[in-house]
């Protein structure tokens, strides 16, 4: 199961077409693509038509959508913080951190298109689709 994060889902809907677009593009076809509630907040917030939001909220329903909000990864999420922090790297976005900690403990790969991610791949064992 592949989680696709804002970065990629932001130039989707733009309709920006790059290496990770393309690559959601397939695999939307293809039904491996799940959603976390935090990333279903960061593309809708940003939208300013009625209509793109409810389109874009309709596509969202009709997939695996999955709730990354608990104390488990809450907790999960601050060790890893601190572990990268202790190497000298500085987590920008902490919607980033739950995302990346999430995926880790449910072995889920992230499409991405954000540098921020590269840590958690380099030092905790994410799988990413790009980069």
């Amino acid at each position: 199961m592949i989680m696709v994060d804002s970065s990629v889902w932001i130039n989707f809907f733009r309709g920006v077409s790059n290496e990770t677009t393309d690559k959601l593009f397939n695999l939307l076809r293809s039904e491996l693509v799940c959603v976390a509630d935090l990333i279903v907040l960061e593309v809708l917030q940003g939208v300013s038509s009625d209509k793109e939001f409810n389109e874009i909220e309709f596509l969202f329903r009709n997939m695996l959508s999955l709730n990354i909000l608990n104390m488990e990864t809450a907790i999960q999420s601050a060790q890893n913080f601190r572990f990268l922090r202790k190497r000298g790297i500085t987590i920008r976005k902490l919607n980033d951190c739950l995302i990346a900690t999430y995926c880790i403990e449910n072995n889920l790969t992230l499409l991405q298109d954000d540098k921020d991610f590269l840590p958690f791949r380099d030092f905790l064992g994410l799988r990413l689709l790009t980069n």
